[in-house]
């Protein structure tokens, strides 16, 4: 780098002289390191020149320009002088320390030799390389950024620069220079701190800086420079700064270490401590001021408000804390030398009163002020060390890593949606390292990796983070997932949080893109809004979503349209209170915007566990996991919703745009059985980013108010906006969990996986611009509408009702496939009514009304479609009852949509439809009731409800509809491979409450979607079966299928289960009603049985361990109990068996009672009361104190009572008929009885 010679740079000042008094007369009698050469000040080369080309890079450095060595006066007098402190030396220029006194050039010129001799450890070695330069040239010739480091060897930059490439390979070390620098440290405006000479001055960046630095003369060897466009900066800078990443090397003595003396060397006055110090503040005197020490514990932000810049820190002793406000501008300097952890002494404070706050008084720093730090013992370092020592830091919290980050504890939350909870933050101290960039302007960082940091709520940044930058962190909020959007772990910087860099990025790049520039505004608006971290960091990622997607004229409105779309969905979810800046930096407790946040949290195991999950065994825990899902609904537009407390900060307002269409790839058959991503039989919805799988409705026009399936083939290809939609997750997880205490262990997950679609009504659709294709392709018929019938939109077409659609299956078919294609094929029939015969037209009719020319028929013909292969992708718009016009474009054959019939013998007569392929390229349009003629043709079979299901009996193929109450995974004996999703258990209600088990084995089909609870299915051509327990269900044949035609949500109201009369429920010969709900008196206990069980093998489980078998090695067990009861109301009686949840409700028992009950049974595991005669006994002794306490608790009053109950029928087989024999005085009798009905108590109902 070439520039003008430095005329200043090193023009520095010694404060005392006799600097090098430990070396007599270094310049008078002693000879000088300039002596090498006769007439150093004369004719003769400078000192400079002793090495030939120390300097050669300036050439004529002691020539035209004054001499560093110049220190007899009369050599420069034609030349300004550098140090022209005192009157008479040459006064035509300005002194770089005016305030110390002078020494001559040759003496400086002399320290700064010896100092870098020292440095470079040799007496006689001088690096030839490195020049002299001021600040003047480095601002106005150093145009990229820039390192240099006076100690290292050519080996040790290497190193560098690969220690920097490993840890950060995406960014540019920075270059190195070889400059050096001389210079004094001075305040600046607004606390920063410059360095000067008397060329000018630069703004300079420390790690830990001395108040002893200040207006002291400095040589720098390590230092980096970063100009003000190096990392893309667009604020009103006229230069960049320097950042000095080793102590620089003092060239005048400095007062003894320890606590920093006055000026002149005076001794400091009384001194009070923080204790002795806060009493001052109540009693107030004019007048007074204090000397107060303690240890700095927390140290607040610079603010500039009205003009006015301040900042406060606080001082503590073992009891006490003391706020003291810092806002003389002669001491906004302050603010980088006090850190955390740092001993301090602050002199001339006075009692102040802020207004504003309150907690009233505090102490203030005056003009007269000075800071005094306890500096301890420090050397020479390049970032390795700060500068207060690690032995004299106290901090309140212990400084954490990435290594040691805080876990997320379970704090007290109030749960309103399984994903997301209120929490408090926890307030830490941290220490990491810059990773990643994520928006400069929006003040959005990752540290270590892993842990995110949010600076929005403090203000901005003077000096800009960058990726390398090891940063300490006091007093800054922990929030575990605010935003699903950002890591897990954020930690977000308050008014009361302090951020120190530790050590200076090795790196020139911040990585922020430059497009970011826009999120600027966001921490505007932010100060304008108050609003909190998970509003804030939601807005930012909807603003990196729309730059993505908008155009470029829109980016630079972007922050402020994604804070209007904030608005718009978040309209009246209440309002936070103003923030009080005092308040956040000084209060005590600490409360600010920050201590409750939102948090997303993730899925914990154990809440997809069903009630008295403790209590599951390893199968039944295995099962229960097997199968989950969770919905997330979009806030709802309705104005007279009311959202409970807290809702406005769990719901994330969602708005989906996308294009409405049919699968688009061709499906292949594989051998897993778990649900893949891929949807072969719904509609999707796609944008440039993905697809996802839809399941939608719409509403019926022929019933009021009623859904149906989405059948419209008209929402094709149209780019729409969908409002209120629900997104499903739906979870499959393959585990072996021994038991529930090992579900945070995942090695007993064998296989994970999970799928996400979205359920929708297409009255919550809004068309934003209508397919592509259509458009195309009713301009082109406009303009051929004159062409012959042999033109390419030429077709024929055919109109069509379904009558009856068959479930979609994997089918060895066979059709038109090659030998290496051949296998199983996705496949599906419909049997459709044809309306009338196959038609041409020039162009294709689409959609339009029905002509007449369609209904002309002879005969009441039927056709089979087949589906196979990419024509399947219809499946979801094709229901019976709906009529469609199949086109069969670029062609005039009437033929090719003619069946095939099927050859049969003379004689024979045949009931088969012809049978119809259909085609790739073939497309249905659907005629609504508006295109269609005065035309009605009803269906051959009618839709039932489960009441008719139940109680039908001639009917063994059925077609219902109902609404799924539950859904269960079942496992299958016959299932080798161990898939535990493929049979799934519905249970199906209608508005009756009464309800029936349909049961489906998915290993053939397409795993099919919406199967959720809350949902209306309708279940087509199923077979009605009969259990051996006599209860009435269903399971599907080859031609079932199964439609979700309304969407609901599983919170939402059932129907309860229908009130039963025991005597009535016993003597169905079919237990119809498999759910209901009865009203009965407890005659007497029959049996309770508690027991400790072995997790594995489902023995007893003693203290001492399983029983059953000693190769069980079982380490866990469970709690189990169940009970049975002989109840009666009036019209029969029924044993009803009661689970474990329910064992304690039942026999009235607290929760303190309960668990002591369960530690008095560890040692024996098992115990069984049952009745004999008129009392209870049990396998042990009478005298039992356990056996006693059950004994009046199953007796009581409290337990022989009225219960209503909601019972299903018992699962195992009912008892036939007893035969049981009486007698009249000498006559015996023989009756047949029916004995008492067998139920299973689901739930214990309030009264």
């Amino acid at each position: 780098m070439t520039g003008p010679t430095n005329t200043g740079g090193s023009g520095v000042c010694v404060s005392q002289p006799g600097v090098w008094d430990s070396q007599p007369g270094v310049c008078d009698s002693q000879p000088s390191v300039c002596d090498s050469q006769p007439g150093v000040c004369d004719s003769q080369p400078s000192v400079c020149d002793s090495q030939p080309g120390v300097w050669d890079s300036q050439p004529g450095v002691c020539d035209s320009q004054p001499s560093v060595c110049d220190s007899q006066p009369g050599v420069c007098d034609s030349q300004p002088s550098v140090c022209d402190s005192q009157p008479g030396v040459c006064d035509s220029q300005p002194s770089v320390c005016d305030s110390q006194p002078v020494v001559c050039v040759s003496t400086l010129s002399v320290c700064v030799v010896r100092k870098i001799q020292e440095m470079m450890g040799a007496k006689h070695t001088l690096p030839l390389s490195y020049r002299l330069v001021s600040v003047s040239e480095l601002v106005a010739t150093q145009r990229v950024a820039c390192v240099s480091n006076l100690s290292w060897s050519t080996n040790q930059h290497r190193a560098w620069v690969r220690e920097v490439e490993q840890a950060l390979p995406n960014h540019k070390t920075l270059p190195r220079e070889n400059l050096l620098l001389i210079g004094c440290l001075r305040e600046g405006q607004g606390g920063e701190w410059r360095l000067t000479d008397a060329s000018g001055s630069v703004n300079c960046e420390c790690l830990s800086p001395s108040p002893l630095w200040r207006n002291r003369p400095f040589f720098f060897p390590h230092w980096n420079y970063i100009p003000h466009n190096a990392v893309g900066h667009n604020q009103k800078e006229t230069e960049g700064y320097i950042e000095l990443i080793g102590c620089p090397l003092p060239l005048s003595p400095g007062p003894e270490l320890g606590f920093a003396v006055g000026p002149g060397g005076a001794e400091l006055s009384r001194v009070f401590g923080v204790r002795e110090a806060a009493a001052f503040l109540h009693n107030r005197t004019r007048g007074v001021h204090l000397t107060v020490c303690g240890s700095v514990c927390s140290v607040c932000p610079l603010l500039v408000i009205s003009d006015s810049t301040f900042f406060c820190f606080r001082l503590r002793d073992d009891t006490h804390t003391l706020p003291v406000l810092v806002k003389d501008p002669g001491s906004l300097w302050w603010r980088q030398c006090v850190c955390v952890g740092q001993s301090v002494c602050v002199t001339a404070l006075r009692v102040y009163v802020l207004r504003g706050w309150r907690g009233g008084s505090l102490l203030c720093v005056t003009s007269q002020s000075a800071l005094h730090t306890h500096t301890g013992t420090h050397t020479t370092h390049t970032q390795q060390h700060t500068h207060t020592p690690v032995e004299d830091t106290h901090v309140d919290t212990p400084l954490l890593s990435h290594d040691d980050a805080p876990e997320e504890a379970e704090p007290e939350r109030d749960i309103v949606q399984s994903a997301v909870r209120i929490k408090q933050s926890r307030v830490i101290s941290y220490q990491g390292v810059v990773t990643e960039v994520l928006s400069e302007g929006a003040g959005l960082y990752v540290i270590d990796k892993k842990v995110g940091l949010c600076l929005a709520y403090q203000p901005p940044l003077k000096r800009k983070l960058r990726p390398g930058d090891s940063v300490e962190l006091h007093d800054v909020h922990f929030l575990y997932r605010p935003c699903p959007d950002f890591t897990p772990s954020m930690l977000c910087a308050c008014l009361r949080s302090s951020l120190r860099v530790t050590t200076f990025s090795r790196v020139a790049d911040s990585g922020s893109e430059l497009s970011c520039r826009g999120d600027r505004a966001l921490p505007r608006l932010l100060l304008e809004k108050n609003v909190g971290v998970a509003e804030y960091l939601w807005i930012c990622h909807v603003t990196r979503r729309l730059r993505q997607s908008l155009v470029p004229s829109l980016l630079k409105e972007v922050c402020v349209l994604a804070w209007k779309l904030m608005e718009c969905v978040w309209r009246g979810r209440g309002k936070r209170e103003k923030r009080n800046i005092y308040s956040e930096m000084l209060d005590e407790p600490h409360a600010c915007l920050l201590t409750q946040s939102a948090c997303w949290s993730g899925v914990c195991l154990d809440s997809l566990l069903p009630s008295g999950g403790t209590s599951l065994t390893r199968s039944q825990i295995n099962a229960a996991l097997a199968w989950s899902y969770l919905t997330q609904c979009t806030p709802t537009s309705d104005p007279q919703h009311q959202p409970h407390p807290g809702e406005q900060h769990r719901r994330r307002p969602l708005v989906l745009v996308g294009i409405l269409e049919l699968p688009t790839h061709t499906p292949s058959h594989t051998s897993s059985h778990i649900p893949s991503h891929t949807s072969e039989h719904t509609l999707q919805l796609r944008d440039r980013t993905g697809i996802v799988a839809c399941v939608v409705t719409e509403t019926n026009q022929e019933e009021e108010g009623g859904q149906r399936a989405a059948f419209n083939t008209a929402w094709i290809g149209c780019l729409v906006c969908v409002q209120q939609f629900t997104m499903v997750t739906e979870r499959f997880l393959q585990s072996d969990f021994p038991s529930y205490k090992h579900l945070e262990q995942d090695r007993y997950i064998t296989r994970k996986q999970c799928r996400v679609y979205l359920q929708f009504s297409l009255d919550d659709v809004h068309i934003l611009r209508p397919s592509e294709e259509k458009e195309e392709e009713e301009e082109e018929s406009a303009e051929r509408a004159t062409q012959g019938l042999s033109h390419p939109t030429s077709c024929v077409s055919v109109v069509i009702m379904v009558e009856q659609k068959e479930g979609m299956a994997w089918r060895n078919v066979g059709i038109g496939l090659k030998d290496k294609e051949a296998g199983l094929s996705l496949c599906f029939n419909i049997i459709a009514a044809v309306i009338g015969p196959v038609v041409r037209w020039r162009q294709n009719p689409k959609n339009r009304r029905m002509m007449d020319r369609e209904t002309e028929r002879e005969k009441n013909n039927k056709v089979d479609l087949l589906f196979v292969g990419l024509s399947v992708r219809w499946f979801p718009l094709l229901h019976p009852g709906c009529y469609y016009r199949l086109v069969a474009a670029n062609t005039q054959d009437p033929s090719v949509l003619i069946g095939c019939g099927v050859a049969g013998r003379r004689g024979v007569e045949l009931h088969t439809n012809t049978s119809l392929k259909v085609c790739t390229d073939w497309r249905f349009h659907t005629l609504t009731r508006p295109l269609l003629p005065q035309y009605n043709q009803s269906l051959s079979h009618r839709v039932m409800s489960v009441s008719e299901v139940l109680d039908c009996r001639s009917v063994e193929l059925v077609c219902f509809q109902g609404l799924v109450s539950e859904r269960i995974s079942v496992n299958s004996e016959n299932d080798n491979a161990g898939h535990t999703n493929t049979n799934v258990r519905l249970t199906v209600c209608d508005q009756s409450g009464r309800s029936i088990h349909v049961y489906l084995d998915l290993s053939r089909t397409p795993y099919p979607h919406g199967l959720l609870p809350g949902n209306t299915l309708l279940l087509s051509a199923f077979q009605r079966r009969l259990s051996r327990s006599g209860s009435v269900y269903c399971s599907p044949v080859t031609v079932s299928s199964v439609t979700v035609i309304t969407l609901g949500d599983a919170c939402s109201a059932k129907p309860p289960a229908p009130m039963m009369h025991l005597g009535q429920w016993t003597l169905c010969e079919e237990k119809r009603s498999i759910v209901g709900r009865v009203r009965a008196h407890v005659v007497c206990v029959l049996s309770l049985q508690l027991q400790w069980s072995c997790s594995l093998c489902n023995g007893i489980y003693r203290q001492s361990g399983c029983s059953s078998s000693p190769q069980c090695g079982s380490t866990s067990s469970v709690f189990q109990a169940k009970a049975k009861l002989l109840v009666e109301d009036g019209t029969g009686e029924a044993h009803i068996w009661f689970s474990c949840p329910l064992v304690r409700p039942l026999l009235g028992l607290a929760d303190s009672q309960w668990e002591g009950l369960q530690r008095a049974l560890r040692v024996r595991g098992h115990i069984r009361v049952y009745p004999r005669g008129q009392s209870l006994v049990c396998d042990s002794g009478s005298d039992d104190p356990l056996l006693q306490f059950l004994q009046c608790v199953c007796s009581s009053d409290a337990m022989c009572r009225v219960l209503s109950l909601t019972c299903r029928t018992h699962t195992h087989m009912q008892r036939s008929e007893d035969e049981k024999m009486f007698s009249r005085g000498e006559i015996e009798f023989m009756t047949k009885m029916n004995p008492p009905l067998q139920l299973t108590c689901l739930r214990i109902e309030t009264d």
